[in-house]
């Protein structure tokens, strides 16, 4: 049911270029654009996971590494080379409290209806939460800096946010090395064997041109955002933690969900988890480094709104996965944290 809807969706790719073609509003073109963007999302996942049965665990965890957030490091890219800074740090706010707050807490919500608990792998969760709390601290020390630092120019903050990405992406790195060799046995107990459906071929086919499709869509939808902000006054702020982020882990959130009501946990929090620690120690780093080449640099300063909802995100979800079970209460209880965050940045200006 759910592969019929997203195939329904890329009818979406069509339109949006038809719509981009006619000059139709900017509001229309951005919400063909994020319907088109969603089903590709979708197939660069699938994709990937064909390709990693075939390639083993290992290339696997990496080609999951790079293409996993693909589509929101496309937007990234194409908003960074649009000078829309804001909207990329605002993306990159909103991948993860989205991931940990909408998609884990619908995920123990949906999960935990039925049954009066749900557990899961204790150690390897709190693994998961002391990474996040390591990405908090690399996304705070920054703004203090800044904030502590009479002399401090554009040039220091850029140097010091090169160095602290280059370190996150090292600490990903060993993330995966501990995920994939050292401490596999915590991960993939609930995964199970998986039996490829596509052949190596269709599977790098689809990878390609998923990847080109999603750069085009990515392309007009970051076009339609200016406009957008000038024709209806929402801030860029409250567009890339919302609708941005949201489009780009569409995906991802129906996998989290889905396997959560069937009593898998375990692979809900990794995915949940997993993408909101990818975002942060790999995708942001990637960014930062990325912006070295155009005109406008990116720093690791968010403002302190930002880093106040993330730091909060963090902490709830550390506190509500550290005895391994979880409940539909507990589930609920992150979805109206996430509510009340969303209504906050609609307001924040």
């Amino acid at each position: 049911m759910l592969d019929k809807f997203f195939k329904i969706l890329l009818v979406f790719i069509p339109i949006t270029l038809v719509a981009k073609y006619l000059d139709v509003s900017p509001l229309w073109v951005f919400i063909f654009s994020a319907l088109a963007i969603i089903p590709i999302a979708k197939f660069i996942g699938e994709a990937t996971e064909e390709l990693t049965v075939y390639t083993g665990p290992a290339l696997g965890g990496l080609l999951n590494a790079t293409f996993g957030n693909a589509t929101e490091l496309i937007i990234g890219i194409f908003a960074l080379q649009a000078g829309l800074i804001e909207v990329v740090k605002a993306s990159i706010t909103g991948s993860i409290i989205g991931n940990l707050l909408l998609v884990l807490g619908m995920s123990i919500f949906f999960g935990g209806l039925k049954r009066e608990k749900q557990k899961f792998n204790v150690t390897a969760a709190k693994s998961a939460g002391s990474t996040l709390l390591l990405a908090v601290i690399a996304l705070v020390i920054p703004a203090v800096f800044m904030l502590t630092s009479d002399g401090s120019t554009s040039y220091v903050i850029e140097e010091l946010s090169v160095s602290v990405a280059v370190v996150m992406i090292l600490v990903y790195i060993a993330n995966l090395f501990f995920s994939l060799y050292t401490h596999k046995h915590l991960y993939t107990e609930d995964v199970g064997k998986y039996e490829a459906r596509w052949s190596k071929t269709k599977s790098i086919v689809v990878l390609v041109i998923s990847t080109i499709a999603v750069a085009v869509m990515s392309e007009i939808l970051v076009g339609s955002i200016e406009p957008l902000v000038a024709s209806f006054g929402w801030t860029e702020l409250f567009i890339g933690v919302i609708f941005v982020a949201i489009i780009g882990n569409a995906a991802e959130h129906t996998s989290a969900i889905t396997v959560a009501v069937k009593d898998k946990m375990d692979l809900s929090l990794q995915i949940a988890i997993g993408s909101a620690t990818q975002i942060v120690m790999l995708v942001a780093p990637i960014l930062v480094l990325v912006s070295l080449f155009f005109d406008t640099q990116m720093s690791l300063v968010f403002n302190t709104f930002e880093l106040v909802a993330i730091i909060f995100s963090v902490f709830v979800v550390n506190s509500v996965i550290e005895d391994g079970e979880s409940n539909w209460f507990e589930g609920l209880q992150l979805v109206m944290a996430y509510v009340i965050m969303a209504v906050a940045f609609f307001f924040h200006s």
